[in-house]
């Protein structure tokens, strides 16, 4: 879990606290990762605890409640290594629920519905990287403006998707998305059958 992970590289700096990490891990990646729920941060500090990656000790404090202080653990610095040392799969795979929209809208038969749903998802594509443009422009955090800058490399790539399946769904004036609306299997290219047929004769 890659929250678990930047936890522990946060806590290998030093010992921290719940609020004190959370400021540094919204601090370390930026305003595109979003806020870190205090409530889902404990839940991950409780499970570090139980697998004895870090230690938790309390601190008295004169008039507020007792503040639990975390320190991570050999085990806790052998699995930090560990993670940093292996390459990071897509974490979703490639599900998405653009691309299964994209279906939906496909198998539809209707041009229309298609050229609606690509066209939506351009615009909010096109929005989003406006934005990263901009957060990544008044950043002075240099791993900020990475990672920024890798955000926008993934949204460039889904807008490369939404041509992609233009062409491949619009191009022909109808002809493909009337066969995925028959729930038939494209037609083979002329000659392609016959050519089978001799391989196989």
């Amino acid at each position: 879990m890659a929250i678990q992970h930047a936890v522990l590289a946060l806590l290998a700096s030093g010992p921290s606290y719940g609020y004190e990490l959370k400021g540094a891990f919204e601090a370390a990646v930026g305003p595109q990762w979003g806020p870190l729920n205090i409530g889902h941060l404990y839940q991950i500090l409780d499970r570090l605890s139980r697998d004895d990656l870090v230690v938790a000790e309390r601190h008295a404090q004169p008039v507020k409640p007792d503040r639990v202080v975390y320190e991570i653990t050999p085990a806790g610095r052998t699995e930090l290594d560990r993670w940093l040392a292996e390459p990071s799969p897509r974490s979703g795979g490639f599900r998405d629920d653009f691309f299964l929209k994209v279906t939906a809208a496909a198998r539809s038969g209707e041009a229309t519905t298609v050229r609606t749903v690509l066209a939506n998802q351009r615009a909010h594509l096109l929005r989003e990287l406006r934005n990263l443009d901009t957060l990544r422009r008044r950043s002075e955090d240099p791993v900020v403006r990475l990672l920024l800058s890798a955000a926008s490399r993934h949204v460039e790539a889904d807008l490369a998707f939404v041509d992609d399946a233009e062409s491949a769904l619009l191009a022909d004036g109808g002809a493909m998305l009337a066969e995925l609306a028959a729930h038939r299997p494209p037609a083979a290219a002329p000659g392609a059958e016959s050519g089978r047929a001799r391989a196989t004769g």
